[in-house]
């Protein structure tokens, strides 16, 4: 009927929290999360911005909004080469913001970022990932199949990878999944309980309970609250000092 809405597919639910380690400096979260729905795909996007980078919130929140809008309206035949122009539009973004004292990508090191996100469409999702944190895509009802899109760090534990870098393009990796019926994205904060040490597997007792209680609360505003409230457990907050995003995708 004219005029009539279309309706999104799927339900998302997502918070970020500050970590310990920024809560006692009194500094905000540099965690940022992105998401769009439409009746025929979804896209959600979490980036960490890098604690040593001064401006690496602006960073963060930049790359989410900038692929969320331009992989709203890609094609899904080029989606790979429409996420690498997303980047660079993002990156280009950065030469003028007006923090960027030098104008150029010497500035750059100062809005550092990581990014993890997820396109899903027609029953065909594709994960697109730069440094750490990580993607789960759970592709049964028994939770027993799924994909993982892994972090990935340096020659150090503490060294990760950002779209901030000149050889971006070189950390960029490509995970697809088909016939998915839950997403998580998360920052680093989250990893190191949500997955396994291997990170090759996901830990049951923390994914499954949120997986069951958000796929059964229908009210959205309660089931951000009781991810927020989670993700700020006492237990949470020890396991790791970083901030803490997470974004859940239930899809059609």
């Amino acid at each position: 009927m004219p005029g009539m809405k279309n309706k999104s597919i799927g339900k998302i639910v997502a918070a970020s929290v500050v970590g310990p380690y920024h809560k006692t400096k009194g500094l905000q979260c540099q965690d940022c999360f992105d998401f769009f729905q439409s009746s025929s795909r979804i896209v959600a996007v979490v980036s960490d911005g890098a604690g040593s980078a001064k401006y690496g919130k602006i960073g963060a929140k930049n790359v989410c909004e900038t692929l969320c809008r331009v992989l709203s309206k890609s094609k899904l035949e080029n989606i790979k080469q429409d996420i690498i122009d997303a980047i660079e539009i993002a990156r280009d973004c950065l030469v003028t913001h007006r923090l960027n004292k030098p104008k150029n990508e010497n500035g750059f090191i100062d809005f550092a970022a990581t990014l993890v996100g997820a396109v899903y469409a027609n029953g065909k999702g594709l994960f697109f990932h730069i440094g750490d944190g990580a993607g789960i895509a759970l592709l049964n009802e028994n939770k027993d199949k799924y994909v993982i899109s892994e972090p990935e760090n340096g020659i150090f534990s503490s060294e990760t990878f950002f779209y901030t870098m000149d050889d971006w393009k070189d950390s960029l990796r490509f995970t697809p999944f088909d016939k998915a019926n839950t997403l998580f994205l998360m920052t680093d904060g989250v990893t190191g309980f949500a997955l396994k040490r291997n990170m090759r597997a996901y830990e049951k007792g923390f994914i499954l309970p949120i997986n069951h209680f958000l796929e059964a609360e229908a009210d959205i505003k309660r089931a951000k609250r009781a991810l927020k409230n989670t993700l700020e457990t006492p237990q949470a907050q020890s396991l790791s000092m970083d901030d803490k995003t997470l974004v859940w995708v239930h899809l059609p």
